[in-house]
């Protein structure tokens, strides 16, 4: 049974009587990062917050980011970036190390200024920038607590147009990535890896932009990340401006997008080694051809979120839509990631990967400091389950 609480008060007396407590998002993650034997609950009844403020706006936790960007267009406020969905929660999206893209882009928990959980005793718990445990706070993976509300940084409201360019040789990836992703305020990449041609989606602040573009030309219609799909549920293309909050996702707040059933990875490597990373990647498209229903590639600026994929280093993330078939998806993930390896490549928290605790743990290297600051914040293990046994055992 699902928990529903409706008021804070609520969920403080829920939390405190149960032996076991996890949260359940928007359900964008691809494993069981939210499963438990005890009480699963989510935030989405609580009361509804957006309060603007000196310290930016504070914001519910459950909460979607298409909810709470709109209001802040209309006051002429923005974020510094969000995901592909605006269908996302806030607290779930920053849990988990989602990200948008962008050179000078930081994950969106990275414009988190203040946090607000209930711990395992039913206590409210704020922690700023200050705390020497805030770094450690944001990207938590649900190990901390239960998020009430959170205060992100705003600035002042901007316009975007989105471009999208199809036919850029996959080769360019490699030979002219910081070009290619330097060229716009986010832009992503989208191939099958075995394409010889790549879509590249530009979203920028200038209003100009060539017909021609590194063997690449505009795209005569509106285009949807998977070639063979309909656009009609895409955010506006066509390098028409709009405000930011209507052109950084790839899809409306108003439709949810769907290809069927799928399964999704994602893999992040240092920015400097882009280029062996596509490398890689050109080299097992044939492995992906039966399981692949798109990649995407994307950069993120570094931050110091302990447990965040681009901690400490500015990043490429390498992302995966499968098809819903686990038992083909995996051989291919064990080959994907040894390929990736050499390149110290970070699984995603919230989607499927291979990899065991103690990779993560070479991989992540702020991985013992968060260990010990859940076993601290949560010395009984309540909001504990098998997946973090797994992959972050105490």
């Amino acid at each position: 049974m699902l928990e529903r609480p409706r008021s804070v008060a609520e969920l403080q007396e829920l939390v405190a009587r149960s032996a076991k407590v996890r949260v359940l998002g928007t359900g964008h993650s691809f494993n069981r990062i939210a499963d438990t034997t005890g009480t699963l609950l989510t935030v989405a009844d609580l009361p509804r917050v957006i309060d603007i403020g000196p310290n930016g706006v504070t914001v519910s936790a459950g909460l979607r980011y298409g909810e709470i960007t709109a209001a802040l267009q209309a006051q002429g406020l923005a974020l510094h970036n969000l995901g592909s969905l605006p269908h996302i929660s806030v607290a779930g999206a920053c849990s988990t190390g989602t990200h948008g893209s962008g050179d000078a882009n930081g994950p969106l928990a990275d414009a988190v200024n203040a946090i607000t959980f209930v711990n395992a005793a039913g206590d409210l718990v704020t922690l700023t920038r200050d705390d020497p445990d805030f770094n450690g706070s944001i990207i938590s993976l649900g190990a901390l607590g239960v998020t009430v509300s959170l205060t992100l940084d705003v600035q002042p409201a901007y316009e975007l147009s989105q471009v999208v360019y199809d036919g850029l040789p996959v080769e360019r990836l490699a030979t002219d990535f910081d070009a290619i992703m330097s060229s716009a305020y986010s832009v992503s990449a989208f191939t099958d890896w075995a394409d010889p041609e790549v879509m590249v989606w530009r979203k920028q602040k200038s209003p100009d932009f060539p017909a021609g573009w590194l063997g690449a030309k505009v795209a005569d219609g509106p285009r949807h990340p998977i070639k063979a799909m309909p656009a009609d549920h895409a955010t506006q293309q066509g390098g028409v401006a709009g405000p930011w909050n209507e052109r950084l996702p790839h899809f409306r707040l108003e439709f949810t997008p769907s290809n069927g059933d799928e399964l999704q990875s994602e893999y992040f490597v240092p920015r400097a080694r882009a280029a062996e990373a596509v490398d890689v990647l050109r080299a097992l498209g044939n492995q992906f051809a039966e399981i692949i229903q798109v990649s995407e590639v994307r950069t993120i600026a570094a931050d110091d979120l302990w447990l965040s994929p681009s901690q400490g280093r500015d990043t490429v993330a390498l992302h995966f839509t499968w098809i819903q078939n686990e038992a083909a998806v995996r051989p291919v993930l064990v080959a994907l990631e040894e390929a990736l390896a050499p390149l110290d490549a970070r699984p995603h928290w919230g989607k499927v990967f291979a990899a065991d605790a103690v990779t993560l743990a070479e991989r992540y290297p702020k991985v013992p400091d968060f260990i010990a600051l859940a076993a601290r914040r949560d010395p009984d293990g309540k909001f504990r389950n098998d997946y973090l046994d797994t992959f972050l055992p105490a």
